[in-house]
Parts: structure tokens; C-alpha cells; sequence
């Protein structure tokens, strides 16, 4: 902004887009760790609120496979520590009932294994509720999201702007050279 105090050729619109820019780089400053905060403690909350929804309606029980595991390509790999395959498994449910289910369980256990697995209230094998981490890690990604949103809403908000002003500025052009062209040309 102060390159244009008084330089002459200065237009008025340059002098607005400075004062645009610095508005807004100054409001995306203040509004990104806001948003960030405010977002981040709502997602959280929620978040929290459905693991422990999720903690009293899921319960953890010993299933045992009814098939042997299929074997990994690469015994020891690294891959190996990630696959699940599906089972077929044995397991009571939370009402004593016993109910047989496919679970997802690590390579190359042999039939009669015993493995964990987690159920709904009505016997349905599901996910583990969620974790502290995977509650910060959310909470992380939508807080990240936030922030990005704001600073990409600053720039659309100069793009915008910038395009607005140029467009005056065309027409101020196209003006002053309708009134400067007679003067230079000869022709009619």
C-alpha cells in the first residue's frame, strides 16, 4: 500500500486492491486459527460422543475359526502384518446366544484359532469402538480443513476482487482512449 501513496501513476482502483489485499490477508490471519479451534472442539466432541455411544453398544468376545485362514504370498512381509482375510467364526453373543459370523482375521491361523472380535448389542460382528487416536486424528483432518477452507475463501475473495477492479479499469481505459483517439488518428 505504501508504493502507491505517490507514485503517479497510481490509479484510485490500485490503491482499493492494496486496501482489499491487506483486509483480507489480515482477516484470513485472525479467522484461520478460529476457525481451526472451533471446528476442531466441535468435531472432537462429536467424535468423543460416538465412541462412547460406540463403547456401551459394542462388546468384545473370543470367536473361534471354523476354517483355516488363508496363507500370505510373503510369510514375515510387511503386507502381512495388515491382510485380513474373512472366516468363518464361532462366538456367543452379548446374550449368551452362540452365532456363527465371518470376521476378518490375520493370515494363516489354523481352524480353531481364538480370535477377538467385536459385536453390536444384536450379535453382529463390526469395528472396534474408536480410539483416542483415531478421534485425534479426525479431529486433526477436519480442524486442517478448516483452516484450508478459510484461506482458500481469502483468495477467492481477492481473485474475485482483483477481476472486479480490472474490469474498471478496462472500461476507465477503453473510456480516456475514446477521448484521446480522436486527437491521434486521422482517419474517420
Amino acid at each position: 500500500m505504501w508504493r502507491w501513496r505517490r507514485n503517479p501513476l497510481r490509479r484510485p482502483t490500485d490503491l482499493v486492491q492494496a486496501c482489499i489485499g491487506l483486509a483480507l490477508t489480515l482477516a484470513v490471519l485472525a479467522a484461520t486459527p478460529l476457525a481451526m479451534v472451533l471446528v476442531g472442539t466441535t468435531v472432537h466432541r462429536s467424535l468423543q460422543q460416538t465412541a462412547d455411544e460406540q463403547a456401551q453398544s459394542r462388546h468384545r468376545t473370543t470367536a473361534v475359526l471354523l476354517h483355516d485362514a488363508p496363507r500370505h504370498p510373503e510369510p514375515g512381509s510387511q503386507e502381512d502384518r495388515h491382510t485380513r482375510y474373512p472366516v468363518k467364526v464361532r462366538f456367543t453373543d452379548p446374550t449368551g446366544h452362540p452365532k456363527t459370523a465371518t470376521a476378518d482375521v490375520r493370515p494363516g491361523l489354523p481352524a480353531k484359532s481364538t480370535v477377538q472380535v467385536w459385536t453390536t448389542d444384536t450379535g453382529k460382528i463390526t469395528d472396534p469402538p474408536w480410539t483416542a487416536k483415531q478421534i485425534r486424528s479426525r479431529t486433526l483432518g477436519a480442524a486442517g480443513a478448516a483452516g484450508a477452507g478459510v484461506l482458500i475463501a481469502g483468495a477467492l475473495t481477492y481473485a474475485a476482487a482483483s477481476r472486479a477492479l480490472d474490469r474498471r479499469r478496462l472500461a476507465d481505459w477503453d473510456k480516456a482512449w475514446a477521448q484521446t483517439a480522436p486527437r491521434w488518428t486521422t482517419s474517420p
